[in-house]
């Protein structure tokens, strides 16, 4: 019997309230998978997660349309800062993360891999490498995506072969995989725009880390150039990236099964429905029916 596909497809949502409201909103506008914080993305500390605040999150998800929920890890971390405290502080901070997401019953942490400073390119590398592998040394459930960046500053991350190195010095490799973002990485000078350069993309990623290690795909267009290794993110279709390129990654039967999350502007929900419908729009007739979308 052949596996029956489905569209694991929303947004990042708001945990305000409380964190089960993030499920809700996301429902509300017909996710079927969302990404959330566990936390305050621009604080140190969190307030420990309440029983009570675990179990009413894992009911409302298992009572809710979304099928799959991913986090994000706070934007303040930098394992592989060259200053031992900062890093110290970002692995134990990135530690209570982990945690959470096992408490809460969810897979996988999105992680900014980290950047160097005023340190070097390769001490860098393999401090974000060691220090994930003491984490999932800590933490014995869960898998750690590490994103595409846009090469901003000291960014690590931004070519395939930097991301590889990273998981190629680990010893838990199979806990490693990538969570793949359209805006950064077409900003760090992947071009995706047409079916060649697309398919050239792909054959690349797959010889450098392969292609089964993608877990997780970002939507966003970029209001930035390729290879201006800016990160802005813009609404789906109107920055320099745009429609051919999300239409392919949407038919494409490899991504059917990797839940795909905007994180373009918003100031309501209506926002993100809105990016939803233009790439709803976009998915083919054979691809629908494969998703069992008709």
């Amino acid at each position: 019997m052949k596996k029956q596909h489905a569209l694991l497809f929303g947004a990042h949502m708001s945990i305000a309230g409380e964190i089960q409201r993030s499920i809700e909103r996301g429902e509300s506008i017909g996710c079927t998978a969302i990404q959330i914080f566990t936390k305050s993305n621009r604080q140190w500390q969190a307030k420990p997660l309440e029983k009570e605040a675990i179990d009413m999150f894992k009911q409302t998800w298992s009572n809710s349309s979304i099928q799959s929920i991913i986090v994000h890890a706070s934007y303040l971390l930098n394992i592989g800062s060259p200053s031992h405290e900062a890093e110290k502080k970002s692995f134990e901070a990135l530690e209570v993360e982990f945690k959470r997401c096992a408490d809460l019953g969810i897979p996988y942490l999105v992680l900014h891999p980290g950047s160097y400073t005023s340190g070097d390119e390769q001490s860098c590398i393999e401090k974000i490498s060691k220090n994930i592998d003491l984490l999932l040394e800590k933490v014995h459930h869960g898998t750690i995506l590490l994103e595409t960046m846009a090469g901003q500053g000291s960014q690590i991350g931004y070519t395939f072969e930097q991301l590889a190195q990273i998981i190629d010095l680990s010893h838990h490799k199979k806990r490693i995989g990538v969570c793949f973002d359209t805006c950064h990485a077409f900003a760090a000078g992947y071009d995706f725009r047409t079916e060649k350069t697309y398919n050239h993309m792909w054959e690349q990623f797959d010889k450098i880390i392969g292609i089964n290690k993608i877990k997780a795909i970002h939507l966003n267009d970029s209001l930035k150039d390729l290879g201006s290794r800016v990160d802005r993110h813009a609404d789906i279709g109107t920055g320099k990236i745009g429609l051919k390129a999300f239409e392919l990654l949407f038919n494409d039967p490899r991504f059917f099964d990797v839940p795909k999350i905007l994180e373009t502007p918003k100031t309501e929900l209506s926002d993100d429905r809105k990016n939803m419908d233009t790439l709803e729009g976009l998915i083919n007739k054979k691809t629908r029916s494969k998703l069992g979308m008709d």
